[in-house]
């Protein structure tokens, strides 16, 4: 599963160090501006089975620039602001709260 933000600074770095604790997912970050440490593309766009976007905007972003390689993909709108940093005790809440419930549709189990 692929978590994207717009930097790629603490959002969904943040959502890849958490999940990529759990065992039988494969989990990767990436941010929307071309200028981010890992900015998103067609091949992770492609690798992803499952799509987590932090806000709407960047769910409406994606598909303009990337419509083509959306194809099949399941892109979740987790709801989150722009309001944390990395490894925020309440941003790690949040996701624990709004990811799991989503698993599932991959064949994802928590340990």
């Amino acid at each position: 599963m692929l978590f994207i933000c717009g930097r790629n600074q603490w959002r969904s770095p943040t959502a890849e160090q958490l999940f990529a604790r759990w065992p039988g997912i494969d989990v990767a970050s990436a941010g929307l501006d071309p200028s981010s440490p890992e900015p998103v593309g067609p091949d992770l766009l492609t690798w992803a089975d499952l799509i987590f976007v932090m806000e709407r905007a960047h769910k409406t972003k994606l598909s303009k620039i990337f419509k083509a390689f959306l194809k099949d993909r399941r892109i979740v709108v987790l709801g989150i602001p722009d309001d944390y940093r990395y490894m925020d005790p309440n941003l790690v809440k949040l996701l624990e709260a709004r990811v799991p419930p989503h698993l599932g549709t991959v064949g994802q189990v928590r340990a």
